[in-house]
Formats: structure tokens, sequence, C-alpha cells
């Protein structure tokens, strides 16, 4: 008879009510908390020694003391991490038993690998591979080309994710050599207070620069923009960023089903959409109208990815036309750059009298 898995949570959360309030759900549902702690008294080396098979983080970067501690759920943690999942509500209102089914399903989607062993032995069930990018070198082709700095970038990517996304990202970006005739939009399924604190994340170690969009309203080679997380992010004729003042349709924030579609119509075969790890299948739908387009969708491979979920949607349905690692992806990607560059220029002198 196969034993049942005891899977291990850990919580942290800004006030001690929603840390009781967090403890006795986990407790009634058979999970085992092994850490419930206010984010401020908590280290990153604490963190790295701590076996947790799921983190749930539901606290605000108020300070310079929580950040480091965000940033390593964000880019560096080994388990999966749940973020903002909001306040509970009160437990006598109608809304609370609509709070817990819902946690309680993201919570089973985030562990559902766990089940398939008769033990918690963390190095047998951690699928993933470890995220170590080594910079790759930029091609001779694009070193003497300056970068278009003043100018919108005529190409640009989108990297959707959701769960153990930044790490991903992260990872994709710090590999990426800058240089390349393109630029990016980031859309990250997120809680919106935690918004602010992506550039640092997912960006301290890359040589791309990585911002939000109330920066400036245009995409430029070489750097990063976030996708707004409450605003649907459209493109104006002359190629500038427009924050609507409306909120995204659909259950994700940002909706990555409709960027990709407003990316598309936009740009056409000039965009490319990266599809990495996350929880759900936002993006699955909207794949085929980007490849009408003639644009690439390509996708985190599952041994990569901290949930494989959303990327195995896309990749599924049978839209991916490449399935990487993140250091791989940017191998692709610059390669990709080089070759499209390289055609360009031959179609150039074809057409020269």
């Amino acid at each position: 008879m196969t034993e049942q898995v005891t899977v291990r949570v850990a919580v942290v959360a800004d006030t001690s009510l929603q840390r009781h309030i967090l403890q006795q759900f986990l407790s009634k549902h058979g999970y085992q908390v092994v850490l419930n702690s206010d984010p401020q008294q908590l280290t990153v080396e604490c963190l790295k020694a701590d076996q947790a098979d799921l983190w749930l983080y539901d606290a605000a970067c108020a300070n310079e003391v929580d950040c480091p501690v965000l940033e390593y759920f964000l880019t560096e943690s080994s388990a999966p991490v749940l973020f903002g999942e909001g306040v509970a509500p009160e437990r006598s209102s109608d809304d609370y038993p609509r709070w817990e089914r819902s946690l309680l399903k993201k919570i089973l989607q985030s562990t559902q690998h766990l089940a398939q062993h008769d033990g918690l032995d963390v190095s047998v069930i951690d699928k993933r591979v470890r995220l170590t990018p080594v910079s790759i070198e930029l091609p001779q082709h694009f070193v003497t080309r300056p970068i278009q700095t003043e100018q919108p970038a005529k190409q640009v990517w989108l990297l959707a994710a959701s769960m153990g996304g930044p790490q991903a990202v992260k990872a994709f970006l710090d590999a990426l050599p800058r240089g390349l005739p393109l630029g990016f939009i980031y859309a990250q399924h997120i809680d919106a207070h935690f918004e602010s604190s992506l550039p640092q994340a997912v960006g301290r170690h890359s040589q791309w620069s990585v911002r939000l969009l109330n920066e400036h309203h245009f995409v430029h080679e070489g750097e990063v923009v976030i996708v707004p997380i409450q605003q649907e992010l459209r493109f104006a004729s002359n190629n500038r960023l427009l924050a609507l003042d409306t909120p995204w349709d659909g259950p994700y924030s940002p909706s990555i089903e409709q960027m990709m579609r407003n990316l598309a119509q936009h740009y056409g075969h000039n965009c490319g959409v990266i599809v990495f790890s996350g929880m759900g299948n936002d993006g699955s739908v909207a794949a085929a109208y980007v490849q009408q387009h003639g644009a690439q969708v390509w996708t985190q491979s599952a041994a990569s990815c901290t949930c494989s979920s959303m990327p195995d949607s896309v990749a599924q349905a049978g839209y991916s036309v490449l399935s990487a690692s993140p250091q791989d992806l940017a191998n692709a990607l610059v390669q990709y750059c080089l070759n499209k560059s390289v055609q360009n220029n031959d179609d150039i002198k074809r057409t020269r009298p």
C-alpha cells in the first residue's frame, strides 16, 4: 500500500491574522506547515536551508529589509511559490468558501507531482534543471552595429510567464547578450503589489535594461518593458505603448492571450512569443493567431520549469516550434536574429540595381 505523501508548506505573510488563517486552512486540508513567518524575520540563508515543497507568499516589499527575501522568491526559490493570493475574507462571509476553494485548487496544481512518489525525497521529486546560464557571446555581425536606443524597436518579442516565471526569465536574460536588434515586453502573472520588484529581480545580473512602463512609453532595442498588471496594453501606430484605463479581460492579469493578440496584430511577423514556466493555459488559444501573422511561438521545456502547465498547453496544442531550457532559448534567439539579419541584408542586395 502506498504511503500518503505529506506536502510541506511554508507561509510568509505581513500580518499575524493572515498567518493564523493560512495555518488553520493548511492544517485542515492535511498539509504540514513547516514555517509561518513575517518576511522581516527571515534571511536568504534561512530560506535556502528550508525544505518546503511549496511557499505561500503574501507580503508586499515595503522596505529594504524584506526586498532581498522577495527577490529570493522571485528568482531563486527551489520550490514553487504562490504569490499574493489575497487577504482571507471573514469566515462568516459568502466569499470565504470561494477563497478556500481557489487557494486549494492552486495548491493541488502546484504540488500534484508529489503524489506520484511514495516518499518526499526532494532530490528525487524535483524535476527541474538548475538554471545556471552562461552569457552568450554577441555574434560579430552585430558587434559594430549601434544599438537603436533613440527609436522604437522594429522587432518586439513577448516573454510570457506565471508561476516560476521570474526565475526562468532571469536565466534567459542573464544568458542573452545585449546588442540584438529587438526589444521585449514581459507579461508576468503576479499580484500587483509585486510589480515594482520585477525589474530588479529579473534584471539585476543582465545586460538588458528591465523597466516599468511608466518610465517611458516605447520599447527600445536592448530593453525589457514590464507589461502593466492592472491595465490592458496596446500599441499606437508610431509603436507607442498605450496603457488603457480598462483592466484585462479574463481570469488572469495581465492576460497573456490578449497581449499576444495585441502584439501580433501590431507587429505581424516582426514579433515573437516565448512562453515560460507557469500554471494554467493562458496563451494556448492566442498562439494560433500569432502564428497566422507569421510570428514565432516558443516554449520553455517541461524539465526546466517550476510549473510546466502553461508552456505545455501551448506545445500540446501544436503551436510551439521550439521547446528548450531558458539558456537554450537564448541561444536559439541569438541564432534566429543572426539568420534574419543576414537574410534581410541579402534581400536588400538583390533588390539594388
